[in-house]
Formats: structure tokens, C-alpha cells, sequence
């Protein structure tokens, strides 16, 4: 799909293009997971229900997917460690909910707004748990090894960005290694589990873990450049819980190295006094700093490297949709 049409059709061209390729191993990873997490106490199920209402972009599985059949093929490992990466990210969507307090995704209540941050937590236990057990069902420990790693990594971003928190001195590199860990790591967990189990050789596992890493900061990259200049209905979740909570994103970064000495402290007393009204005043000073087109700018050059992992593929169109997802991640507007 060229560029263009992706911008002008949005994802759901996309989306349509990767059912008609892999829709029935999707699928077929969507009833693994279901079945895997199958549970006969009733308060248990009528959170898992809940939770199926989460279920969106599935951006991970179907990486995973597609890197296994630019690699030669998908096989039935596949389908189950699509499921237990969905597993493991949900499990972090949920607790970032509870650290977020977020009050809505995908435009229905969290967990944590419609019941509590006790459930929320022991649900995302519930989810990693299940999903260890699951990726132990394969018949070697190598997927067991490479998946926690990877979710030793996210959970130290996830701390690192904690301990971060109110901190305006924030560097872009220290930034971009958070994020490298909170959320591009499971990115690149898919590519490298979708080429190996396809039969890959390791320079191409490594490559498309590069791919999945790279697109993986490209997509935090946008999903923070919504949360600040986003339109909560639109895209469907709790905005401004970045700068409420005092979590530097690249255009505030940006900004704050943009702005003149003799603006500095009102700049600092907007991000230390968040509140609807510092949110609409950060978002005109972003636009009009150019931090904002400086994070999409960010954003494009860690796709064109994603792209640029690519080339060792042969061309299909598995390898097509793949380089179309970095569009995606950086045109996305939900």
C-alpha cells in the first residue's frame, strides 16, 4: 500500500489487507487466548468479558504474524505466542490504567474506574501468569527465555519512567531509553519470535528485532504526541495523564529546551500545576515551539529505519504490510 493511500483510506485499508492475509491465524490466536484464560469464577469471567472490550489494534500478534510469514510461513507455535504477547501486553495496559488513573480505553470504563485497583492489579497478574504458562506449552524454553527477558525490560521502563516522574531535566536520550523498554521491546520481542519460529536465520531474527524496536518507538512516540495534542473522543481513552502525572514526553522535552531562559519558569509552573486549563496552554506552546513537528519528524525517522530493516526480506506481501504498519504507527490519529 503506498503512502498515500494509507493517508488517505487510514488504517482500516490496512487492517483489511492483513484479515484477508492472516485473518485465520489471528483469529485462530484469539480463541488460544480466550481458551487459555477460561475461567469458572463468575467474577473472574465478567472481568475477562470486560476486558475483551480492550481488544483493538492487536498491533503486536499481528506483527508477530506477519514476521513469521515474510520468514517462510506460520506455524501453530506461532498462533500461540500471538496470544501470549496479547497477553502480556494487555496485562500492561491494565496496569497502566491504575498508574495512570485512567478513567476510560477504547471508550468504556477501565477495569480500575469500574471496579478497583485491587482487581486491576491481580488482573494483570492474571494475565502474565497465564501467559507464561501458556508459552511453556512449547515444546523448547526458548520463547519462555526470550519472553522474559523481554517483560523483565518493560517492567523496568515502566520503573524507570516512575522514577522520572516531575523530573524537567529529562534528557531525550533518557527518554528514548524508557521507552525503548516500555513499549518497543515487546515490539521487538514479536519480530524476533516471528522470524525464528518461521526458521529464520539469525540475521534476520536480528533484524526484524530491530524492525519491531524501531516501530515500537515510533508508536510511543505518536501515542505521546496524543496524549497531548489529541481529541480524547476520538481517540478513545484518558488524555492529559502524561502531563498530570508529570511525565516528560518528547514535544514537552522538546519545548522545555526550546524555551527561552525568561519563559522557563512559567513553562515550569504549567507542567508542575497540570490541570485542563495548563493542558490547552501546553498544547498552543507546543504547536507554535514546533516541538510538535519535531516529535512527528522523530517519529518518521525511527520508521524509515524500521523500513530499512527490512530489505534483507524477500518481497511479499507480508514484507509489504510490514513496511506499511511504520506508516501506520506515525499516522495513526487513535
Amino acid at each position: 500500500m503506498s503512502h498515500d493511500v494509507l493517508a488517505t483510506h487510514g488504517p482500516l485499508r490496512l487492517f483489511q489487507q492483513v484479515q484477508s492475509l492472516i485473518g485465520a491465524d489471528l483469529a485462530e490466536s484469539e480463541q488460544i487466548f480466550d481458551r487459555e484464560l477460561a475461567s469458572w469464577q463468575p467474577f473472574v469471567a465478567e472481568l475477562l468479558e470486560h476486558l475483551g472490550r480492550y481488544r483493538g489494534k492487536r498491533l503486536r500478534p499481528i506483527l508477530l504474524l506477519l514476521a513469521a510469514q515474510a520468514c517462510g510461513g506460520i506455524e501453530p507455535e506461532h498462533r500461540v505466542l500471538a496470544a501470549v504477547v496479547e497477553m502480556i501486553h494487555t496485562a500492561t495496559l491494565v496496569h497502566d490504567d491504575v498508574l495512570d488513573e485512567a478513567a476510560t480505553r477504547r471508550h468504556v470504563p477501565t477495569v480500575n474506574a469500574r471496579w478497583s485497583n485491587e482487581s486491576s492489579v491481580l488482573l494483570g497478574d492474571y494475565l502474565f501468569t497465564h501467559a507464561f504458562h501458556l508459552a511453556s506449552s512449547l515444546e523448547t524454553t526458548q520463547a519462555c527465555r526470550l519472553i522474559g527477558r523481554a517483560t523483565n525490560l518493560v517492567c523496568e521502563g515502566e520503573l524507570a519512567q516512575i522514577h522520572e516522574r516531575g523530573n524537567l531535566a529529562l534528557s531525550e536520550e533518557q527518554y528514548l531509553e524508557i521507552i525503548e523498554g516500555k513499549t518497543a521491546e515487546l515490539c521487538a520481542l514479536c519480530g524476533r519470535l516471528g522470524a525464528l519460529y518461521a526458521g529464520a536465520s539469525p540475521a534476520i531474527a536480528d533484524d526484524l528485532e530491530s524492525y519491531g524496536r524501531a516501530l515500537g518507538v515510533a508508536f510511543q512516540i505518536a501515542d505521546d504526541l496524543l496524549d497531548v495534542m489529541g481529541n480524547e473522543q476520538q481517540v478513545g481513552k484518558t488524555l492529559g495523564s502524561d502531563l498530570a502525572l508529570q511525565k516528560l514526553t518528547l514535544p514537552v522535552i522538546h519545548l522545555l529546551a526550546q524555551t527561552p531562559p525568561g519563559e522557563q519558569a512559567a513553562l515550569r509552573a504549567l507542567l508542575q500545576n497540570p490541570d485542563p486549563e495548563s493542558r490547552r496552554l501546553l498544547q498552543a506552546r507546543t504547536l507554535r515551539s514546533g516541538s510538535v513537528d519535531y516529535a512527528r519528524a522523530r517519529a518518521e525517522e525511527y520508521a524509515q529505519f524500521a523500513r530499512r530493516r527490512l530489505t534483507a526480506l524477500p518481497e511479499s506481501p507480508a514484507r509489504g504490510m510490514l513496511e506499511d504498519l511504520t506508516e501506520f504507527a506515525v499516522r495513526r490519529t487513535h
